[in-house]
This record gives C-alpha cells, sequence and structure tokens, in this order.
C-alpha cells in the first residue's frame, strides 16, 4: 500500500509540474481584440490568432512582470505570408514605456521569416538586430524566449541565445528595470514596411492567415496580479534573476550572430553618422 501511495504522490506531482510548466492560456491571458479572430482551444493548451481584410487579432497576459524567464512555443503562419507581422513582446504602458520586442516579418513562399529584435527604455528603441532563423518556423512549434533580469535581457530561440542587451547603466545607458510589463501577442497587417521594405505586398487570397501558440511557461518570474498589489518573486527566482551566459552559450550566440544576423544597429554607421549608441562601444 505504501508502494502505492508512493507511485500515486510522484503522478500526481508530476501531473502539478506538468500544468505549471505548460500554462492554461484561459487562466494566464486575455484575447483583446479580434472580434473572434483569436481563440483558445485544447482546454487552454492552444491558442489561436488569425488575421483577415478585415481585422487582425491579439491577446494580453493577466499579469504584470517585473523580471523573469518567459517561454512561449509558436508556430508562424505557412506558406505566402508577405506584408504579415505576428508580434510577441512585453511592454509597459505610458509615454515612457519599456519594451522587449520579438517580431516575425512573414515573406513570400520559399523565402525566409525575418525575425526582428528591439528593446525599448523609457520610450526609445532604435536597438533592433534581425535574424533569419536555421529552420523552417511554420513547420512546427519552436520556443522563443526572454530572460529578464538586472543583469542582461537575453533572447532564446530553442534554448538558443541569439541577442543580449546588457545593464550598461554605469555608462549611461538606459535599463529597464522599474516598470512592470505585460506579455503581448497579435497577427496583423503592415504590408507597407514587413516583407522587403514594402515592396511585397500581402495576398489576401491566401487569408485567413494563423499563427499558433503552445506551452506557455513564467514559471520563472516576478509578477502581479494587479497594479494595486507589489511585484512577488517565485521562490526558485535565484536560478534565473543573476543569469548571465555561460562561454558554450557565448559560442552558440556567436555562430548564430556570424551565420544568421542580417542587420545590427550596432554597425550601421550610415544611421548613426554622430557616433553609434553608447552600449555598442561597450564589451
Amino acid at each position: 500500500m505504501a508502494g502505492f501511495e508512493t507511485k500515486l504522490m510522484l503522478t500526481l506531482s508530476l501531473l502539478l509540474l506538468i500544468g505549471v510548466c505548460t500554462g492554461s492560456f484561459y487562466d494566464n491571458f486575455d484575447i483583446t481584440w479580434g472580434d473572434g479572430r483569436a481563440n483558445i482551444f485544447e482546454s487552454g493548451q492552444l491558442l489561436t490568432c488569425t488575421l483577415d481584410k478585415i481585422s487582425g487579432s491579439g491577446f494580453q497576459s493577466k499579469k504584470e512582470y517585473l523580471f523573469g524567464k518567459i517561454d512561449m512555443k509558436m508556430k508562424l503562419v505557412a506558406g505566402n505570408s508577405a506584408g504579415t507581422v505576428t508580434a510577441y513582446y512585453l511592454s509597459s504602458k505610458g509615454e515612457t514605456w519599456d519594451e522587449i520586442d520579438f517580431e516575425f516579418l512573414g515573406n513570400v513562399t520559399g523565402q525566409p521569416y525575418v525575425l526582428h529584435t528591439n528593446v525599448f527604455t523609457g520610450g526609445k528603441g532604435n536597438r533592433e538586430m534581425q535574424f533569419y532563423l536555421w529552420f523552417d518556423p511554420t513547420a512546427d512549434f519552436h520556443t522563443y524566449t526572454v530572460l529578464w533580469n538586472p543583469l542582461n535581457i537575453i533572447f532564446l530561440v530553442d534554448g538558443i541565445p541569439i541577442r543580449v542587451f546588457k545593464n550598461n547603466e554605469a555608462h549611461g545607458v538606459a535599463y529597464p528595470k522599474s516598470q512592470p510589463m505585460k506579455i503581448y501577442s497579435s497577427l496583423w497587417e503592415a504590408d507597407d514596411w514587413a516583407t522587403q521594405g514594402g515592396r511585397v505586398k500581402t495576398d489576401w487570397s491566401n487569408a485567413p492567415f494563423s499563427a499558433y501558440y503552445r506551452s506557455f511557461s513564467d514559471v520563472d518570474c516576478c509578477s502581479r496580479t494587479s497594479i494595486w498589489n507589489w511585484v512577488t518573486c517565485n521562490a526558485n527566482s535565484n536560478s534565473w534573476m543573476w543569469t548571465t551566459l555561460n562561454s558554450n552559450q557565448m559560442g552558440q550566440m556567436k555562430w548564430v550572430q556570424d551565420e544568421y544576423l542580417i542587420y545590427n544597429y550596432c554597425t550601421d554607421y550610415k544611421r548613426f553618422p554622430l557616433g553609434l549608441p553608447t552600449e555598442c562601444n561597450l564589451a
């Protein structure tokens, strides 16, 4: 009997762990726009956003976060996705907002998506880095992660770091550390700029377009459910709160940036004729 009880407790613990790690979209998010074009399926484990000629759609988190490791599995619009943007980002509110961006810019069939990343502090962005991906993001789900702590913001794809924005406040560079942010995601049309600088427009004969989301996780985070509450951290916060890249991860990031980086604001001298932003000259 004792053996049975032990197995039962282990099973329940495993189910609880799975429930925490995958996260129900019903529990964690509100669909905020799209007039029925965003929907939740599979008992809260799958969310879809769709776009047609009338409207796109989107959702936002119930919680606000002040630091965290946030994971989301996504499968992007397949086929001719030119002119579409699937945005997945954290953002605060107000005129001096902070923001951490993943944006996926669609393309014509057979041409790669562009992954656009950016960091805003105090309402100022202009820190774009863009990448191709080393896989087809429309064929299956892949994990996109923001690890945001007091030391750095790390962008990861399937656990591989692609970009780091460090806290360089000591050198006069603003860093997001005081404004809680919600998670937002949306599928929308931006064919005036999204694909090849706006030269390729959306082919509405392919609509509706759909993006898919699974396996949301915010197990490692500091969050609150209301502006009237203090931000509180999960008990295991020390495992990520002071994380920086190790030497192996630095090697992975170098590989990505050597092979797949297609735009880096820190090398765009024409855009910044008076000098590159301060962080570009820091190690």
